[in-house]
């Protein structure tokens, strides 16, 4: 379709969590921007696609997901991305990938302009090569156009830390910080307590979690920096977080869409599928996590998404990598948090649209004047997750073989239809 075609979706129901808006509305898409909501602007007419009965949502917002090196992207993991209704993600460093340059940023974008699947939004590199020792040259990749920076899970001590907050404000750059102290996490493979001590594996403490976001709280508090918090996972780092929030500081948090749904429990006989940074933890850190949704401290749900498989996940369960596929999972995961009457549908959905989209600072609204990213989603579909239904090539994933219930039929980016499923919205 010509990028200045007249599209319309036609009689879904339109649910943007950033306006409050939760009606039967006709959405009308001219030049990649929503023109219009209902009544159509004039009587010009273009393409039209019947999606009545679904859900037309925002495209989604991830603010973790790894999609391959600047130099060599996965297409196929972008592709899972917006098979799942994902149209912008926040990319995280690594230290084969450390985004620790303009030069770097740039690939990154490039390439996955190219492809046009998703918008990325590049995570700087807070330290050069991410070694924790000498700050990366953030004026730079602010220039560059990254609005976060972060370490990406490696360690950074106290004094550094405080020299990166203080230069991440005055280039308005939100600094990422990962709710894990590397010293007390160290060798650790999952969650300290009974279970690991059943299975005898060495465990990673909660103090791990309390002990970093203490650190960076109290760091925040002097040096009035936007922080935002990847990975909560226990119900005391909830309890650190809400008072954060309630003494005013400018700090958001995000949790892996797997903890809201799992526990320790879970990983029964060395499951490397749950096998997870971070960790699960018991029953009560799942709770107060979705409490922390509810209520609105806890800002995002992310996937989390790190697409490993073959003889990285074959190990044994201490050695195997963290992390699993999840792009395709986060929309029906979060939905069925609804479903359990865990969490009121608006607060779920903002969860993966305007909360993280206020992180990143674009995005995740239907409204018009708005970039047409958007979602139309069959929220009754059930499907089997198996190698039919599933994009990303990594299969080693906590829903495997499992039937969801909730599945996007047709992403749009920037107006252009990324992603049409079969059978999809307008071909009943």
């Amino acid at each position: 379709m010509p990028d200045n075609a007249r599209l319309t979706l036609r009689g879904g129901r339109v649910i943007d969590p950033a306006s409050g808006t939760d009606a039967q509305l006709d959405v009308h898409i001219e030049g990649g921007r929503i023109i219009g909501l209902g009544a159509a602007p004039d009587s010009a007419r273009g393409q039209i696609i019947d999606v009545s009965g679904r859900w037309v949502l925002p495209g989604l917002v991830d603010l973790s997901g790894h999609i391959g090196s600047p130099d060599a992207l996965a297409r196929g993991e972008l592709l899972a991305a917006a098979a799942g209704g994902i149209t912008q993600l926040a990319v995280p460093p690594r230290v084969d990938a450390g985004l620790d340059s303009p030069a770097v940023i740039g690939r990154l974008r490039d390439g996955s302009r190219a492809l046009g699947l998703l918008r990325v939004a590049p995570v700087g590199a807070l330290t050069a090569a991410l070694a924790g020792e000498q700050l990366a040259e953030l004026g730079l990749l602010r220039r560059a156009g990254c609005r976060l920076v972060g370490q990406g899970g490696q360690p950074i001590g106290a004094r550094v830390l405080r020299r990166a907050f203080e230069y991440a404000r005055g280039h308005d750059l939100t600094v990422v910080v990962d709710a894990e102290d590397a010293e007390l996490a160290a060798s650790g493979c999952m969650h300290e307590g009974a279970v690991s001590a059943q299975l005898g594996l060495t465990g990673i403490p909660v103090a791990a979690e309390v002990a970093a976001l203490s650190l960076t709280l109290a760091l925040a508090t002097t040096c009035d920096t936007r922080v935002h918090l990847h990975g909560l996972s226990s119900a005391a780092g909830v309890a650190l977080l809400r008072a954060a929030k309630g003494a005013g500081l400018p700090v958001t948090a995000d949790t892996p869409i797997w903890n809201l749904h799992y526990t320790d429990l879970d990983i029964g006989a060395y499951d490397p599928a749950f096998h997870l940074r971070p960790p699960l933890r018991e029953a009560g850190d799942r709770a107060a996590l979705r409490e922390a949704l509810t209520d609105g401290t806890l800002d995002a749900v992310c996937s989390d998404h790190r697409p490993f498989d073959g003889e990285t996940k074959r190990q044994p369960f201490a050695r195997c990598a963290a992390g699993v596929a999840g792009f395709e999972a986060l929309l029906p995961l979060v939905l069925a948090l609804t479903q359990e009457h865990a969490l009121p549908l608006p607060r779920a959905l903002a969860a993966v649209t305007s909360g993280p989209a206020a992180v990143l600072g674009e995005g995740g609204r239907l409204a018009v004047g708005a970039l047409a990213d958007v979602c139309v989603v069959d929220p009754d579909c059930a499907w089997t997750v198996d190698a039919s239904t599933w994009h990303s090539a990594a299969h080693c994933t906590p829903v495997w073989g499992r039937t969801l219930r909730g599945r996007v039929l047709l992403t749009l980016l920037g107006g252009q239809v990324v992603y049409r499923r079969k059978e999809s919205a307008d071909g009943r």
